[in-house]
């Protein structure tokens, strides 16, 4: 697990200053603390921070072929680099490490860019091939790790593992972008394709960019996609053989270390289920931590404890205050973006919990997005029936008309919220859907932006992506397109982003077995019964797992890394939110009057606004911070 940073020129090889790129890899060097490298040639030059995971001695980087004609700097885990390597050594190839890096050097050389579908990992990595004069830059299927990348004023183009890195070069520009403005305020987080800063881009999950001299920038190329439009043959009790295979194979594959290796624990099933499986296939006590809060109602240490307890592991709780609000600057730095997920705090503290002991930890992301785990799956299965049943024409009037006139209720549970569901069937299913993974309404956001914003917008719409993913999806049923808009979306812009910003903040290499492609390629064949059955998400896994987990695990309420910012933002933020409406970086997009209104009424307790507020000030700190 490293930070990556480097330059390209695509047209005129002009010479690259060294430490122009020690700039940028020094700005990430959190991702990296235990060796740094720098590597130059005419256009070009890569740069690396490391955090020493794989082959301790012999794995620095930036690693090179014999005669430099081939250089790579990568950040990541190839877990079946060992397998690769056989291949490749009966194909003539000499290594001369025991490093998983030298794998994407040799696998380059001999399948050029068909060597990304023999790795099981998690990367990005960029890589030289002076005798074609081209840079290859790549990223893993669901987005693990980040890759930045611009072009700067002198023609170059610029790459990094986070935006830090980028505006520590000097002809870098600072300029918002509203679009992305937008995104963030719809979606709580900035795209996978988008930046919050304009002219710069994400390289998408599942894509590669080959950067070629003497040819312009092309469009990035995508090499994986996620396939729903299969079904799997089978009787229950065979695919949840195959499934526990997949999962065993996810986990065992990334506990491959040598360094100090534990496990993030909640008490939830997915933790649960990593857990119970590192115990299943380690001889040691497995590491675990848990975070608690001090309020029973925000408290799962509990249900970890339990865990702990029946797989003997090395177990550590530490309590944190529900009000950790003093961490939102340490985040906002770790981030760049905007990220409005306010579980990234507790996510934060776990990760510093774990680095005491270990270098790596393997987390439980990413069965919710496989397997229809969120609740928000529910809904939208039971609501395209209703939808299935009643002509669009009169389901537009009819649930249009009720959902207006009936009261809005944001305080009550989702079941009692009549009001959203009959709006949400009012629409179309992928409108309704986009909606419902959002956190700012459209209606709520246009009432808060000031007419520049909406000028410079131009009719953007954060949904949009939804929309498009979900009507292009490979896919068979309407649960089948929300969860691979999802991964196209949700799992790399907010779950991951969430995990690799806050466990690299500290150092900390975060693994998510439930994300191994064989496992998520299987999954995505499974029948929706199978996935989502009697108001159950992940059916068959929790089948799977009654062998290894008690059910009161199993089928206990999904309770997340839950924050308490209504009660801020009545409370001890009370006044930071109202300050909102005055914020210079806030009015040049924003009505400073709707904003006011809005921290008003949620003080006053006429409207929950938390989340919009909550996203208001991490813009507000974001922007600063980016701006200078």
């Amino acid at each position: 697990m490293c930070g990556i940073a480097g330059l390209y020129h695509p047209q005129t090889p002009k010479p690259i200053d060294p430490a122009r790129i020690a700039l940028m890899t020094d700005a990430i060097a959190h991702r990296g603390p235990d060796g740094s490298g720098v590597w130059t040639a005419p256009g070009v030059g890569l740069g690396h921070r490391r955090l020493s995971i794989i082959d301790l001695a012999g794995g620095a980087q930036p690693m090179a072929l014999p005669g430099e004609s081939h250089v790579v700097v990568f950040n990541g885990e190839i877990y079946n680099f060992q397998d690769v390597r056989r291949e490749l050594e009966e194909l003539g190839a000499r290594f001369r490490s025991n490093s998983d890096t030298e794998v994407l050097l040799h696998g380059w050389r001999v399948w050029g860019p068909e060597v990304l579908r023999r790795l099981n990992g998690m990367f990005a990595f960029a890589l030289y091939d002076a005798d074609r004069r081209c840079l290859f830059l790549a990223r893993d299927r669901m987005g693990v790790k980040p890759l930045f990348y611009t072009e700067l004023a002198d023609g170059a183009v610029a790459f990094a593992s986070e935006l830090k890195g980028l505006m520590a070069h000097p002809l870098f520009r600072r300029q918002v972008d509203a679009r992305a403005i937008e995104d963030f305020m719809g979606l709580g987080y900035v795209p996978d394709d988008a930046s919050i800063l304009s002219g710069v881009r994400k390289l998408p999950a599942g894509q590669f960019l080959l950067l070629e001299r003497g040819r312009p920038v092309p469009r990035p190329m995508r090499w994986w996609d996620v396939d729903f439009s299969r079904r799997a043959k089978g009787s229950a009790a065979d695919l949840q053989a195959e499934l526990t295979h997949h999962l065993r194979e996810g986990v065992r594959s990334r506990m491959v270390a040598d360094v100090p290796l534990g496990a993030f624990l909640s008490g939830g099933v997915d933790s649960s289920a990593v857990v119970a499986l590192m115990a299943e296939a380690s001889r040691q006590p497995v590491k675990t931590c848990t975070i608690g809060f001090a309020q029973a109602d925000h408290d799962e240490t509990a249900y970890a404890q339990a865990i702990a307890d029946r797989f003997a592991t090395d177990h550590r709780t530490r309590r944190v205050d529900a009000d950790d609000f003093g961490l939102i600057d340490t985040l906002v730095a770790a981030f760049d973006e905007p990220f409005a997920d306010p579980s990234a705090l507790p996510t934060y503290r776990v990760c510093e919990l774990a680095r005491e002991q270990v270098t790596v930890a393997l987390s439980g992301d990413g069965a919710d997005e496989a397997m229809a785990g969120y609740r928000r799956y529910r809904f939208h299965a039971a609501e395209e029936r209703v939808r299935g049943l009643i002509p669009e024409s009169i389901r537009s009037g009819v649930f249009g008309t009720a959902g207006r006139l009936y009261p809005k209720a944001d305080w009550a549970p989702r079941l009692f919220r009549a009001k959203t569901t009959l709006l949400a069937l009012s629409e179309g299913g992928a409108a309704a859907y986009a909606k419902a993974v959002g956190v700012t309404t459209p209606a709520l956001r246009d009432r808060l932006y000031g007419d520049a914003m909406r000028r410079a917008i131009g009719g953007h719409r954060a949904e949009q992506r939804y929309l498009d993913a979900m009507a292009t999806a490979p896919a068979r049923d309407p649960l089948d397109r929300a969860q691979y808009a999802d991964f196209r979306h949700w799992l790399p812009g907010d779950i991951l982003t969430k995990v690799d910003r806050t466990s690299m903040a500290v150092s900390l290499e975060a693994r998510e077995p439930l994300l191994d492609h064989r496992l998520i390629e299987f999954a995505a064949t499974l029948p929706v019964s199978m996935r989502l059955r009697g108001g159950q998400g992940k059916w068959l896994m929790k089948r799977a797992m009654q062998a290894h987990l008690p059910r009161d695990i199993l089928y206990r309420p999904k309770q997340g890394f839950d924050v308490p910012i209504a009660a801020w933002f009545r409370g001890s933020l009370a006044d930071e939110a109202a300050a909102l409406a005055t914020s210079p970086v806030l009015l040049h997009w924003f009505d400073g009057k709707a904003l006011a209104r809005l921290a008003a009424d949620h003080r006053a307790g006429r409207a929950d606004h938390d989340r919009t507020l909550w996203q208001l000030m991490i813009l507000d700190r974001s922007l600063r911070r980016l701006l200078g």
